[in-house]
């Protein structure tokens, strides 16, 4: 296992492609919104267990930026969790549960920190112990709905505000394959749609077309009754649809 672990790391970096978000996110970083630290630790309880926090933490730091654990340390993480952090989705609910947020790809000191305090996860084993209560059918739907969206903003790559369309198709279906939230025939026919579209204008997804998919699949069950005159929908999903007409026309 752990001779391959490189190769997973890169493999796992190009999937998960993470990045910081242009400016805003680089000179927050500078200062730590020290005023959050302070007030947990007049709280003797809560600060024995940051400093739990603060070691599972600087376990997976970043070697070169002490106030990160990055996609090499998450890796590191899922290997010692003896999970896939390719084909499971539980890492990316774990990393949305502990706050991830302010740049994709990463966890910073202070989101670990505070959903160490927050879980009351102290060490490796209080994580394994969350692992069951991971899965996505535990989330109710407002926590799916922000978990879906975070699922795009953490694998943003670079100053990239959008995904490669092979990297959503992957995410869709490692995100959405229990058929519960969308309907494994619409999931199918929509990521087909998504890799045999001839025009460049898919080849990156925007976060707009990501999210609006999700809510395309709730309100529109049935693409019988799909009015695209009064489509309020990106242009992508009303294509999708004409696709699927065309389809439907040939049998």
């Amino acid at each position: 296992r752990t001779t391959s672990s490189s190769t997973t790391t890169t493999t796992t970096t190009q999937m998960w492609s993470g990045s910081s978000r242009k400016s805003r996110s680089s000179s927050s970083s500078h200062h730590h919104h020290h005023h959050h630290a302070s007030s947990s630790s007049g709280n003797s309880s809560s600060s024995v267990k940051e400093s739990f926090g603060v070691k599972l933490f600087d376990k997976y730091a970043d070697p070169d930026d002490a106030t990160n654990i990055n996609m090499e340390g998450i890796v590191n993480l899922c290997t010692e969790l003896d999970i896939d952090p390719l084909t499971d989705i539980r890492i990316l609910v774990f990393l949305w549960k502990m706050g991830s947020k302010e740049k994709p790809q990463q966890i910073s000191k202070e989101e670990w920190l505070a959903g160490c305090t927050k879980h009351k996860v102290d060490t490796i084993d209080h994580v394994r112990k969350m692992l069951p209560s991971l899965d996505t059918g535990f989330l109710i739907h407002s926590e799916f709905k922000d978990f879906f969206k975070f699922c795009f903003q953490f694998n943003r790559e670079g100053t990239h505000k959008t995904l490669d369309r092979e990297l959503v198709v992957e995410l869709l279906r490692l995100v959405c394959g229990t058929g519960s939230y969308i309907a494994k025939e619409r999931l199918d026919t929509y990521c087909d749609f998504l890799l045999s579209h001839k025009g460049t204008e898919y080849v990156r997804i925007t976060l707009d077309q990501w999210t609006s998919f999700l809510d395309f699949c709730e309100e529109v069950p049935n693409l019988e009754y799909y009015d695209e005159t009064t489509s309020a929908w990106p242009v992508l999903i009303d294509e999708y649809v004409e696709h699927m007409q065309s389809l439907q026309q040939k049998k």
